[in-house]
């Protein structure tokens, strides 16, 4: 059968008449790929996954066992639409008690969304026309700058520098950008560099916003995995419900990543807006996933349980990663640790081997270690490990960084 019509007819937005037949290979494919040649070429031996961003564990059997009486009521059958009031009310609670965020109208400031991802594709419709700009941070998750170029949009990316912590310098965006913009995403604690704002960097945010008419998009995802302390909200800050929104998701903190829920929060008109499109998208989360995550919400403690998990791991990761010259850092939260790739290293066979860039040295550590990470070359050659580990419990924890440890001896990184 003859498609060559159909080539013709593909919108630019996803590569036009090309579409399909680029040649070039994707970061988490090569990832892919790597990972399959080292199992083939070392039958029998682990691979230690340390690039998946995704908890190693099921949901709690609390989570669980609501579902399983949530799915049996015969009202929860039909569609969801823009959501649940038990979901909602829930979502406001937990922003009270867990950030500390009060006076939440949960008709007129949640909306769910079945991920935060599915959220960040649908509030570019809200507010990019062609030409708009669209600031995001770099390295980070591209998928609003992705949709906000679908609809002519162009994104300008502000580096995460470590001598800045890795928080961006808002003062960096060119005038003419400024002009254009309409949206500022940010994304606190951060994926990949597991970085954590402050309140001085916030209430830096919207004032710049409120300078220069922007709307605030912050995406929340990781914002429960908090080693210590309170999570630090955006919508804490004064002044960023006026200028503003906050994503959160059941995903990280819960356990629940196949669940596929979240909910966007904060200025009521831009929640309006986001709901207006998100009812012409889809028709809700199933309601019972919604009642077992309500339930969830009102028990904070899972989420401190899966904190303490990461914690403990972060602490045994950085701990073997400086014993080989890599200047970790323990991060405040989330469970990623973004490290400097180092610029070359020994292989088995005594040679000396030279890394041009991050992705050269996590495909190294791959075929050479049978350790998975995920580089980063965005703004500074780094990789990005997730403490997101298999491991069944505290014991095969241990023997887990203690292989790692075993892996990388002999090495002699250099930076």
């Amino acid at each position: 059968m003859s498609d060559s019509y159909i080539q013709n007819l593909f919108a630019d937005r996803i590569g036009g008449k090309a579409y399909g037949k680029s040649t070039e290979i994707y970061k988490f494919e090569k990832i892919k790929r790597a990972k399959r040649a080292a199992l083939a070429a070392n039958p029998g031996v682990e691979l230690i996954d340390m690039g998946v961003g995704e908890p190693d564990e099921m949901a709690f059997p609390e989570s669980i066992e609501a579902l399983h009486r949530a799915a049996q009521k015969p009202e929860n059958r039909g569609y969801a639409d823009n959501g649940s009031n038990l979901f909602r009310e829930a979502a406001a609670r937990w922003m009270k008690s867990v950030c500390g965020v009060s006076g939440i109208d949960p008709q007129t400031q949640i909306c769910h969304s079945i991920g935060s991802k599915a959220a960040l594709t649908l509030l570019p419709a809200c507010f990019i026309n062609p030409g708009d700009v669209a600031l995001m941070t770099t390295p980070g998750y591209p998928v609003f700058g992705t949709h906000a170029r679908y609809y002519g949009g162009e994104v300008f990316n502000l580096p995460l520098l470590e001598k800045n912590n890795f928080l961006p310098d808002l003062e960096k965006v060119p005038a003419d950008k400024l002009e254009r913009a309409k949206t500022l995403v940010i994304n606190y604690p951060n994926n990949p560099t597991g970085a954590s704002a402050t309140p001085e960097f916030f209430a830096q945010v919207v004032n710049f916003a409120k300078k220069h008419d922007l709307i605030v998009i912050h995406d929340a995802a990781y914002a429960a995995l908090r080693f210590e302390g309170q999570p630090l909200s955006f919508l804490a800050t004064p002044g960023a419900m006026d200028v503003g929104v906050e994503l959160h998701s059941m995903s990280k903190g819960f356990n629940m990543t196949g669940w596929r829920l979240g909910f966007v929060v904060g200025n009521p008109l831009i929640v309006k807006a986001y709901a207006d499109v998100k009812d012409n998208s889809d028709s809700g989360q199933f309601l019972a996933i919604q009642e077992a995550c309500a339930v969830s919400l009102d028990h904070p403690e899972i989420t401190q349980k899966i904190s303490n998990k990461y914690s403990r791991r972060m602490d045994g990761l950085v701990q073997v990663l400086n014993k080989y010259g890599f200047g970790a850092r323990k991060p405040q939260g989330s469970f990623f640790l973004y490290v400097r790739a180092p610029h070359a290293a020994m292989d088995k066979a005594g040679k000396r081997v030279v890394f041009e860039k991050a992705e050269h040295f996590s495909q190294w550590l791959i075929t050479e270690k049978l350790i998975s990470t995920v580089p980063w070359d965005d703004a500074g050659a780094y990789v990005r490990f997730s403490v997101t580990f298999v491991a069944k419990d505290h014991v095969d924890e241990r023997r887990v960084l203690s292989e790692i440890d075993r892996r990388l001896e002999r090495s002699n990184f250099e930076f």
